[in-house]
């Protein structure tokens, strides 16, 4: 019940869907008004040979006929005119619900049953409304109508034909609790098969540097058998329960003909009568044979409706606060970490760290692989909050400030770079889209990316595959650089940008951000000594703990963990195989 609530308040076009249930209530009971014209037909023409309503009869069935087909063609124009609105509604929702959502719901959900939960679920909803609700309607009313009309003629008869209705129903609530498990597993099924094509497609180019062709469409055939062999097993559950009901559905003609014989021999039916009863015992038979049906179909939309509705309520945990606001202004970019700890699932992640970096200065981030280099400075733009301590911008807690203000003021260029299936521009101007092309050139430039653009076939309006298929790591890199440096921001994360260009490049870059013509706070996480060295502040993590802070010389002077990785690549640079060429 609480699903059908659920989608009656977020259905779109619900006078539509009134209407067109109202006409289906309508043109249900209209069946019934053919079988008693044919009663008088016979009992009134044909029996006393008397032909005066014979014209007047056929053209009312005919009346009948015609105004029930053009009633049912608009309830079907209704019903999907709301069912593909709420559809629209439905997607467009849940897409909105998405964006707001946090790194961890990510985290949790696999994006093959987000996307299962976008189609496949939503579809089965617009289904239940198109389908399923009119079905259900016109089998309840017809069922009911044919009762009560025959109850008029003969009420013995009509008794013995209601009586097979209770098996029926006992029989489809069996079906019911067997089936509805069955379909949330088939479900489960088919968002792990959706998953595995999804990450199939994502990671093709791993798959053929290991040559795992094999590997992976062996685990795509476990997978979609898994999902055949489920089908199946859901399908033989309902080809089982079937029979039954067909058995006892057709028992009511057997019925019909035995009692309905019986009761004219006795002189209780007229032929027309008879010819009425008989017309009308599918009325009764088919609502009850399509009652397994739709009990099926129900289920299914039960399933589908159970994983939307856990998007639609899924709440974040990083939303605004009651007392944020947009200051109106460009923040200076001072940034202050006042004991900050972050602790997710027991497992601390960062561990009492604190600094200040006042604004125009550059901060350097260096530490071993899972010690939280990324998760401190995503704690910035508030990816995660701490479990304890303070981040202030310019002075006023992060928490101050609206998501969209904050996450407007700081850019990201990432490590590892996400470019959408769009023109260079549109991926340079992402978070400016309003952006002249000349500015665009001007930051492909600073990020040094100008180069290998004027050399593609269309410039700045080449089209880039998903993901930045086709393009360097290093040329994805300073893409992200120049989409990061393009909002013109306050703060600047470098999250490793550097990682896969040359050193010819790093110094090249090094010293566009040296000169940028807007004041900006710079914080870059590095693996080389070299990006960190002109930083006012060098932290070094381990395990989430600052071990070491200081300029890059003060480092060098503690010998500690930040000297050894300097005397490595310097050795390195020395002997003439430079770090990351």
């Amino acid at each position: 019940m609480f699903r059908i609530k659920w989608l009656w308040k977020y259905m779109e076009k619900r006078k539509l869907f009134v209407i067109a249930m109202i006409l289906s209530a309508i043109t249900s009971t209209m069946l019934i008004i053919n079988p008693m014209l044919s009663q008088k037909l016979i009992d009134d023409v044909v029996t006393p040979q008397d032909p005066t309503l014979l014209l007047p009869l056929l053209g009312a069935m005919m009346a009948v006929q015609v105004s029930r087909l053009g009633m049912r063609y608009l309830m079907i124009v209704l019903l999907e005119k709301s069912s593909q609105a709420t559809f629209n509604s439905l997607r467009r929702r849940m897409y909105d619900v998405l964006q707001n959502e946090d790194s961890r719901f990510f985290h949790s959900i696999r994006t093959g049953d987000l996307m299962t939960r976008m189609t496949n679920d939503l579809d089965l909803v617009r289904y239940a409304i198109a389908w399923i609700a009119h079905n259900s309607m016109d089998s309840i009313i017809i069922f009911v109508a044919a009762l009560i009309y025959l109850g008029s003629v003969n009420l013995e008869l009509m008794l013995c034909l209601a009586a097979i209705a209770p098996f029926i129903l006992i029989i489809t609530r069996a079906f019911s609790k067997i089936i509805h498990p069955m379909y949330v597993r088939l479900r489960a099924k088919l968002s792990s098969l959706n998953t595995v094509a999804q990450e199939n497609i994502e990671g093709n180019r791993v798959v053929k540097a290991f040559a795992r062709e094999d590997y992976e469409m062996q685990r795509f055939e476990e997978k979609n058998e898994d999902y055949r062999k489920a089908n199946l097993k859901t399908t033989y559950v309902g080809v089982k329960f079937q029979p039954f009901i067909d058995l006892l559905s057709q028992s009511l003609t057997v019925t019909m003909l035995l009692v309905g014989g019986i009761f004219m021999i006795q002189g209780k039916l007229t032929a027309g009568e008879i010819l009425a009863f008989s017309s009308l015992t599918w009325a009764l038979a088919n609502p009850l044979r399509n009652l397994g049906m739709l009990i099926n179909e129900v289920q299914r939309f039960f399933a589908s409706c159970q994983m939307i509705i856990e998007i639609f309520y899924a709440q974040p945990a990083i939303v605004d606060h009651y007392q944020a606001k947009d200051p109106g202004k460009r923040p200076e970019g001072d940034i202050e970490y006042r004991d900050v700890s972050l602790v997710i699932d027991g497992a601390t992640i960062l561990d009492h760290v604190s600094f200040h970096i006042k604004a125009g200065q550059k901060l350097g981030i260096l530490g071993t692989t899972g010690s939280g280099k990324t998760t401190l400075t995503g704690m910035l733009t508030r990816i995660n909050d701490p479990t304890d301590g303070e981040i202030l911008l310019d002075g006023h807690n992060v928490q101050d400030y609206t998501l969209e203000a904050l996450r407007r003021y700081v850019g990201v260029a990432m490590q590892d770079v996400f470019l959408f299936s769009n023109t260079i521009d549109a991926n340079i101007a992402y978070g400016r889209p309003d952006m002249p092309l000349e500015e665009v050139k001007h930051f492909a430039h600073v990020a040094g990316a100008d180069e290998f653009i004027e050399k593609m076939p269309e410039n700045y309006d080449t089209l880039i595959g998903e993901r930045g298929v086709g393009l360097s790591g290093g040329q994805k890199q300073r893409l992200s650089l120049a989409r990061a440096l393009a909002i013109r921001p306050s703060v600047l994360i470098l999250d490793d940008t550097t990682s896969a260009v040359d050193m010819e490049t790093e110094q090249y870059l090094q010293d566009q951000l040296r000169h940028l013509d807007f004041p900006c706070t710079q914080v870059m996480i590095a693996q080389r000594t070299s990006s960190l060295e002109d930083s006012d502040l060098i932290l070094v993590l381990d395990q989430g703990k600052v071990i070491e802070r200081g300029t890059h010389e003060e480092l060098l002077r503690q010998r500690g963990f930040y000297y050894s990785i300097w005397a490595i690549q310097n050795s390195k640079e020395e002997e003439g195989d430079p770090i990351g060429a």
